[in-house]
């Protein structure tokens, strides 16, 4: 069973061979150099400022340069490639949050947030952190160059995605990953700027239906392209304590336009993956109710001891996948036998029947131990094989 076969299988809550595995991004060096890997983005930092020192800050020909000179497969080939090696079957593909400007310490990309490379004081990895919005008013929003579905940089990168896929002959499923409704609103503000939207209401729905009608036309590009499997949305809708603003303003403004991508994807045949941090235990229902077909994480570390993964499995199992959720807190500062068990643990309680792919509760940070990714995935591959037999 190839890993497409797979993680659809567990979708659409029957058994394959084994339980899936999947990572929204592993931005950590050590398990890089562990697979023989060289990291896409490592020295980015230091040419970026090389470069933008020598044009003496040319910004539009800065960014005319690299777009010529830079290679989608550069960064692609060796993300995938390390997905595969690692056993992981699925694979996003990023084709939203493209450079628009470039500044001398990192982009400002196109939903209009400024992110600047960073290095990891631990090894020097070069990582891309979000750094703040650059909209001070709606006038900025206004102004700012339009999201464009056409930009033919999106279907290039879908398109070599699927290229490099073909090449390793069904070891890894490459799925396209957009930016979300939310999350892509309020960080172009700054989230103390976008709060004042909630005085402007005519306001705050102008930018987000803005932001949810490029959502929709993407989602219709990426199923013109060929997909005929899976979307993927990363869409923060919570923090630790709870939802970043009140249910009713969910349900008023994005949770429309995610029951609209749902019902788009689901006439295509492909299902929709709804990647959502924080607890948004209020929402949950809503969310399952537009036809999102996958979650993840189900942070592990909130405050709300019942945003648990095992309570909401026992209750909503049936109508919706869990991608989830070794604590990444746990895979940096635990024991190998901690993380061996809590992945027993997950496989034992949601894995039969389907319905489960195994991930950890966010992303593979720099602080992440390698030797207990590498025990995650050993667990996974001894104890994972259906039928699931663990006492």
């Amino acid at each position: 069973m190839d890993a497409k076969e797979r993680v659809l299988k567990a979708v659409n809550h029957e058994e394959p061979d084994q339980v899936p595995s999947f990572e929204v991004s592993i931005d950590n060096l050590k398990i890089y150099t562990h697979f023989g890997l060289k990291y896409g983005y490592q020295g980015n930092g230091d040419l970026l400022k090389k470069t933008y020192d020598l044009l003496k800050g040319d910004t539009k020909f800065l960014k005319k340069f690299i777009d010529k000179s830079s290679k989608v497969s550069d960064t692609l080939t060796p993300a995938i490639e390390l997905y595969m090696k690692a056993g992981i079957d699925l694979c996003p593909i990023y084709i939203t949050s493209l450079p628009v400007f470039y500044e001398r310490e990192g982009i400002i990309d196109d939903y209009g947030r400024r992110m600047h490379f960073k290095k990891n004081p631990a090894d020097n990895m070069d990582i891309l952190y979000y750094m703040g919005g650059t909209f001070n008013t709606i006038e900025d929003f206004e102004q700012f160059p339009p999201m464009n579905p056409d930009d033919p940089k999106r279907e290039t990168i879908f398109k070599n995605a699927k290229q490099i896929e073909e090449k390793f002959k069904g070891k890894i499923y490459t799925i396209p990953s957009i930016g979300g409704i939310m999350e892509g609103t309020w960080q172009c503000f700054g989230l103390d700027k976008f709060s004042k939207f909630f005085a402007r209401p005519k306001i705050l729905r102008q930018i987000f239906d803005n932001r949810g009608k490029f959502a929709v036309e993407i989602l219709k590009r990426i199923i013109d392209w060929g997909e005929d499997g899976m979307i993927f949305m990363g869409d923060d809708y919570g923090f630790k304590n709870g939802l970043l603003m009140s249910p009713r303003y969910y349900e008023q403004y994005i949770l429309p336009w995610l029951k609209r991508m749902c019902d788009i994807a689901h006439k295509a045949g492909v299902k929709f993956f709804l990647h959502s941090c924080g607890d948004i235990l209020d929402i949950f229902e809503s969310i399952i109710e537009c036809g999102v077909d996958l979650i993840h994480p189900i942070e592990p570390t909130t405050a709300n001891p019942n945003y648990d993964i095992f309570k909401l499995h026992q209750k909503y199992g049936d109508h919706i996948t869990f991608v989830g959720n070794v604590s990444p807190q746990d895979l940096a500062d635990q024991s190998h036998k901690v993380i061996e068990r809590y992945v027993k643990k997950l496989i034992k309680n949601l894995a039969p029947g389907g319905g489960f792919i195994l991930s950890s509760g966010h992303s593979i940070n720099p602080a992440i131990k390698l030797e207990n990714f590498l025990v995650m995935h050993e667990t996974l591959k001894k104890y994972g094989k259906y039928p699931i037999q663990i006492n």
